[in-house]
């Protein structure tokens, strides 16, 4: 398969093409399966539509085929789905390259932090407040989780749910650790502050660029 045609690697696609390697199943039985094993907290399967679209996906591209049509009196005829063998080949290599990967993904709070000094600080911080409480309730959920699990359970299976832990730990202490600051005025701004901070750092660009007259 050529770099052209194959797809972007995603997440739920890595995880139906895996599920599909198991054993050839229809979309129903996949979804219920993804929620008995908890990638519904892995990735959104709430949706059959998202397992469809994702699906139909990866059929235009040559990596999931349709294995056969069951068809039962009083029901929708249901589709069973299989992994083709370009499908395993690139469900092993997204699986390598996503475990190796540090390539940003851009989240949409980095983007609000970088420009966080269009609000004032105290409803910044009223925001990040609302953040923390919400961190908070991830990670009891989290805590939840793996005390419920099976102790007999091997670590193997619950590696996302101790990443998942730490990576809330972590992000909750540095919440709280800029609303702290900002709540004691460690770190503040003001227009006026910010207009002398552009000044000092930011350098002059020309009104007119070249490049604007191509």
């Amino acid at each position: 398969m050529s770099k052209s045609n194959t797809p972007q690697r995603s997440p739920l696609g890595l995880l139906i093409l895996f599920q599909l390697i198991s054993e050839p199943m229809h979309v129903y039985r996949m979804q219920k399966l993804f929620e008995a094993e908890g990638k519904d907290r892995v990735v959104n399967v709430r949706s059959r539509a998202s397992l469809y679209q994702t699906i139909e996906r990866l059929v235009r591209h040559g990596l999931v085929e349709v294995a056969e049509t069951i068809s039962v009196e009083g029901y929708p005829d249901r589709t069973v789905y299989a992994t083709t063998e370009t499908g395993r080949v690139l469900a092993h290599e997204w699986l390598r390259e996503m475990l190796a990967s540090t390539e940003p993904d851009y989240p949409e709070f980095i983007a609000a932090l970088s420009i966080v000094f269009a609000l004032p600080p105290e409803e910044a911080q009223a925001e990040l407040e609302k953040r923390a409480e919400r961190l908070e309730a991830a990670l009891a959920d989290t805590e939840a989780a793996l005390s419920a699990l099976d102790a007999g359970l091997p670590r193997l299976f619950v590696l996302e749910e101790e990443y998942r832990k730490a990576v809330l730990e972590a992000e909750l202490s540095w919440v709280r650790g800029v609303v702290a600051d900002i709540r004691e005025e460690r770190l503040s701004w003001s227009e006026e502050w910010l207009r002398e901070i552009a000044a000092a750092f930011l350098p002059d660009t020309p009104q007119d660029d070249a490049e604007d007259h191509r």
